[in-house]
Parts: structure tokens; sequence; C-alpha cells
């Protein structure tokens, strides 16, 4: 049974780095990645439709996006879609091609998106510690009901400190990733 609520508490845990990893990657920084563009949905024919399967998505030098629709038909969309969002860049294109030009950051941007970094890290460290919490409440409930012994509770609580730990520090690795790939000039 304790086992079982590690085994559990693991995965949970990996889910959480996984997903925070995925949400720096779409934080912008100088360089252009594909990945930048993750969130966006293009109106396809009344349908909100990832842009991801409405195009091939391409960084073919380090401050240029390149997007090449299936269908010619949906440039004006995909380019309205891009003005529309959050990333803050602007479209052009040729009839064929989208190209989104990456501008180079200001050092006070750079900080700005740093602080987002270190944010959007902080809510995955709070995930793993909530997770860890309620593992932690399944096993005094399951002392209580006299199913494991104390030691074996200590035991388990120590195995899920170290496994929070390790992934914390996965955590403050992709921060550290993410900051230097931000502050690079």
């Amino acid at each position: 049974m304790i086992d079982d609520l590690l085994e559990d508490a693991r995965e949970r845990m990996q889910k959480s780095v996984e997903a925070t990893g995925h949400e720096l990657g779409s934080v912008r920084t100088g360089r252009a990645t594909p990945a930048l563009l993750d969130r966006i949905q293009v109106d396809y024919y009344g349908t909100p439709t990832p842009l991801r399967q409405l195009a091939t998505i391409s960084a073919p030098e380090a401050r240029l996006l390149t997007i090449q629709p299936f269908d010619a038909s949906t440039i004006k969309a995909i380019e309205k879609a891009i003005n529309t969002s959050d990333v803050g860049l602007n479209p052009s294109n040729d009839g064929k091609l989208v190209r989104l030009v990456i501008p180079e950051f200001n050092e006070e941007r750079r900080r700005e998106l740093v602080k987002v970094a270190r944010h959007i890290v902080e809510e995955g460290r709070v995930a793993i510690r909530n997770i860890r919490r309620d593992v932690m409440h399944d096993l005094r409930e399951l002392k209580e009901a006299g199913e494991t012994g104390t030691d074996d509770e200590r035991r388990a609580e120590g195995l899920l400190q170290k496994l929070t730990d390790e992934r914390i520090g996965e955590l403050d690795v992709l921060l550290k990733g993410k900051e230097a790939e931000i502050l690079e000039v």
C-alpha cells in the first residue's frame, strides 16, 4: 500500500516537472523556437485549431520563424491569430509563407522574462509540494487505521521527502537553463 502511494507520488511529481518544462518552453527568449507558437489557436472554418496542426513551423535562423501552412487559404487566419495572441510578434507573408522576425530584447525586458520564468517554476514547486502534502496525509490515515506501523510511515515519509527534493532540484535546473537562455545577448 505504501509503495503504491509512493509510486503514485513519483508519477504525479514527474508530470508536474514535465508540465512546468513545457510551460517554460513557451516563454519567449531572444532565440526563435517553434515552441513559442504552441499556445496559438487559429480559427479554421469556425473551429479553434492549434497552429501546429495547420502548418509546418521552423526556425531557419536564430531570429526568424517561418510558418508554411498546409492549406494556403489559411494564411490570413494564421496572421490574425498571431496578431491577437500574447506573443507580441508581427507576421508578414508572401502568399505562401508567414515570417516572424524576433526582435532583440533590451535589458529591462530580459529581467521581466526572468521573473515570469521564476514564477512558472515556483508554481511547479507548489504543485510538487501539494502532491507531497496529499501523500503525507494518506500515509497518516494508513497509520491511524492501523494498516501500517510508525516505522513504515517514517520510512515512507523520508522517501517521499527525498523524491520531492529531487523533483524540485530538476525544476531548479530547468530554471537555471531558461534564465541563461533569456539573459544571453
